[in-house]
């Protein structure tokens, strides 16, 4: 079965909306048609384009491989775009090419390639990924600084440069302006399905993709995901409007507390329709709910994974003390096991809220010096648990749910 469910975000007067209903779909083409029908079609001003070829990785002759290319191809260049990149202390190639490229004029087009991360790679990862950028420049007319490198994949192997120029002119031949599908599925690796989220607004489109099941603790961004709208939004105001976006959304997930070294997470506009910065607030909503749509894929989707939580932190003193909350729940081995487990054992519960104040030295109390916890329901004050034993099964049969809501009010 192949199951995703709607995110608990409010749609905040959206013309469509992100979310996806709670479907099960019976196999992956019903999948497909699904997302190709509601989700998949590009904004204008935009084509995107992915080709396949066999390889054979230097580093395991003996393993011939598969690489898939996508390019993502507004039709003029625009300086309407903006990235964040994972803070890892060991970026890949690709990373420290991008971020040069926030400082261009403008932007031609994004290739990414899956397969192999061109990280630590076996010399040349920076020329690697410069080569891959003139020579898609080349074929677009464009400067190899306008071309936005992305690599995802097996760390420590050389990217294919020769297999990948010749493949190049396929690349550039399956370009189209109608669907953003074949997009989502060529950046996937470990993947179990695409993941698009898109919305319309303010007379205009966004729509995003994103990659991403295994290393995701993000400090940025998420392992892969591009966004795209048609609206003109100033280049200051998107990046800042990213930046807020990300914080609250990919910066707020976790499967494995691992950060990739090749996470990126681009947003470009093709400037077609007229913006108007009245608007903002709406535009903010929408491009709210695509990032988060698409991290709650991430998350479903997560390696191993069986359970999702969402936590919810109420009346803490501000925003850094609630995220530091959620993440020290979420992070806690002990909980995972229990939530895995179906087992309501709120004391792991206790645990890794106490974990995190007791490190920070933060006092827990509130006006009559109690701590209000609650997980399905069953209030925790004092210390004790307010609630009757043959409550148990109830907690249990709420840990088997399609989402796991693990709350924490002060």
């Amino acid at each position: 079965m192949w199951r995703l469910a709607r995110s608990a975000i409010p749609r905040r007067h959206l013309t469509s909306s992100a979310k996806l209903p709670a479907f099960v779909f019976n196999s992956a083409t019903e999948y497909y048609n699904y997302l190709n029908e509601h989700h998949s079609r590009l904004p204008w001003g935009f084509s995107v384009g992915t080709t396949t070829f066999k390889f054979v990785p230097q580093e395991a002759p003996h393993l011939p491989a598969q690489m898939t290319l996508t390019l993502i191809k507004p039709h003029k260049p625009t300086p309407l775009f903006g990235a964040v990149f994972t803070q890892n202390a060991c970026p890949g190639a690709p990373i420290k090419v991008g971020r040069k490229r926030l400082a261009e004029d403008t932007l031609g087009a994004i290739i990414v390639n899956n397969k192999i991360s061109n990280v630590c790679a076996n010399g040349g990862g920076v020329s690697d990924a410069q080569e891959v950028c003139d020579a898609v420049a080349q074929h677009l007319d464009l400067r190899g600084s306008q071309v936005l490198p992305s690599s995802t994949g097996v760390i420590g192997w050389r990217l294919p440069v020769e297999p990948i120029l010749h493949a190049l002119p396929n690349l550039v031949e399956s370009l189209q302006d109608t669907s953003i599908l074949p997009a989502a599925a060529g950046i996937m690796t470990t993947d179990l399905y695409p993941k698009i989220r898109s919305v319309d607004v303010c007379g205009g489109r966004i729509v995003g993709i994103a990659k991403g099941a295994g290393m995701v603790e993000p400090n940025m961004a998420t392992m892969l995901s591009y966004i795209l709208t048609d609206l003109a939004v100033p280049r200051d105001l998107l990046r800042r409007l990213l930046a807020d976006v990300v914080d609250k959304t990919y910066n707020s997930m976790s499967v494995d507390t691992d950060e990739s070294t090749s996470d990126t997470l681009a947003i470009v506009s093709s400037g077609e329709i007229p913006f108007d910065v009245e608007h903002l607030d709406e535009f903010r909503a929408g491009l709210y709910d695509v990032c988060a749509g698409l991290c709650e894929d991430i998350v479903r989707n997560g390696e191993g994974a069986h359970h999702v939580m969402q936590v919810v932190v109420k009346g803490a003193m501000d925003e850094v003390q609630a995220k530091g909350i959620g993440k020290s729940i979420v992070n806690s081995p002990l909980l995972k096991c229990a939530v895995a487990g179906n087992d309501p054992n709120v004391g792991r519960l206790v645990m890794a809220v106490h974990e995190l104040h007791g490190e920070a030295n933060i006092p827990l109390t509130r006006g009559a010096g109690e701590l209000g916890r609650q997980v399905h329901g069953q209030a925790l004050q004092g210390g004790e648990r307010r609630g009757k034993h043959d409550d148990q099964h109830g907690r249990a049969a709420h840990l088997r749910v399609w989402r796991v809501y693990a709350q924490r009010g002060c």
